[in-house]
């Protein structure tokens, strides 16, 4: 399987090398999710090269979102080139993309990519998909989050290991990536979507970052990661006490389960609003948005009389000293939740 394409050991190819050494499992096949960019490329030439010395089988997987003319014909060249590195099996699954809606084309394009990972990965029995996401990327979605108020959730950025989904260029510049495919003579695709301001991602990468370089110092970017993996380690830590927390307040009720008012009162903001997301979530399967979580958190720290909180698929109310979480008893109405009541 392994290639026999021999470039010279350039400090970029021996970094993309590395990088992708780390984050190997220990076992398996693995695929490269491919576009034929530089990023995704020269993560397929690594894994190519480093794999076989791994014990491990490496392909690669080619999305056709169909979005641009001649979509398939990229697909095709990005395979060939797949094939010439050693990789294989290599797939190409060609997907269709609804129309803008919802959270935009962005969106939709990244929803129908991740199917078509998870057809891959049933249909070869691999066990991992590696994603050529860059330190840039990272900042980019970083920087995007912060932008919208979306939270620390959203700030941690992108997970080096999520589920099957593997991420080893995390800490690799965009720049490395083009140079590695430069010093191995690998031609890459320039897709042109990465160069359209309509996209919110393309204003941050092409005008927003350079700015705040500029206005700054260099070393956004990396500060910017380095402030996502800051809080996702604080995220882990604080998310793996949360399930026994609430098994020790959290008590079967007639019409759904219950929590004491006071255990809850009792644990600092970011330990609560956890221990109420997750409760919602087991019991019911539901999300919280921020609003809704605070609002059910003044249940506990602000209680005054209020009336029953009817959100989005749950309905909470304060029952003497305990929360009670139930089925939802109607639809809540246009706003994002209900409170009946003093607010």
């Amino acid at each position: 399987m392994e290639s026999t394409r021999r470039p010279r050991l350039s400090p970029a190819i021996a970094d993309l090398r590395r990088a992708v050494r780390e984050l190997l499992p220990d076992a398996g096949l693995v695929l490269v999710g491919l576009s034929g960019g530089a990023d995704s490329l020269a993560l397929a030439a690594a894994t190519a090269f480093e794999a076989p010395r791994a014990g491990l089988t490496a392909g690669a997987v080619i999305v056709d979102h169909g979005l641009q003319a001649g979509s398939a014909d990229t697909a095709a060249e990005a395979a060939g080139q797949a094939r010439q590195l050693g990789l294989d099996p290599v797939l190409i699954v060609p997907v269709t993309v609804p129309g803008a809606a919802g959270d935009g084309p962005e969106a939709a394009a990244r929803t129908a990519r991740y199917a078509a990972f998870e057809q891959a990965l049933a249909a070869t029995g691999a066990v991992a998909v590696l994603l050529g996401h860059t330190l840039d990327d990272q900042a980019e979605t970083v920087l995007l989050g912060l932008a919208r108020g979306s939270g620390a959730t959203s700030l941690q950025g992108m997970a080096p290991v999520s589920g099957p989904y593997r991420r080893p260029l995390l800490g690799i510049r965009r720049a490395v990536t083009r140079q590695a495919c430069l010093d191995a003579g690998l031609p890459a695709w320039s897709d042109p979507q990465n160069a359209d301001p309509r996209y919110a991602r393309v204003r941050v990468r092409q005008r927003v970052l350079p700015v705040l370089e500029a206005e700054l110092g260099p070393g956004i970017a990396e500060a910017l990661a380095r402030t996502a993996a800051t809080l996702r380690e604080d995220a882990v830590a604080l998310d793996s006490l949360v399930p026994e927390l609430v098994g020790k307040i959290c008590v079967p009720a007639e019409e759904g389960v219950a929590v004491a008012a006071d255990a809850l009162a009792a644990h600092p903001a970011a330990l609560r609003q956890r221990m109420i997301r997750y409760v919602v979530a087991r019991e019911f399967g539901v999300a919280l948005e921020r609003s809704h979580t605070l609002a059910v958190a003044r249940l506990v720290t602000h209680w005054h009389g209020q009336n029953a909180l009817d959100l989005p698929g749950v309905r909470v109310e304060r029952q003497g000293g305990m929360l009670l979480f139930s089925a939802p008893r109607h639809t809540p109405n246009k706003g994002l939740f209900r409170s009946h009541g003093t607010s």
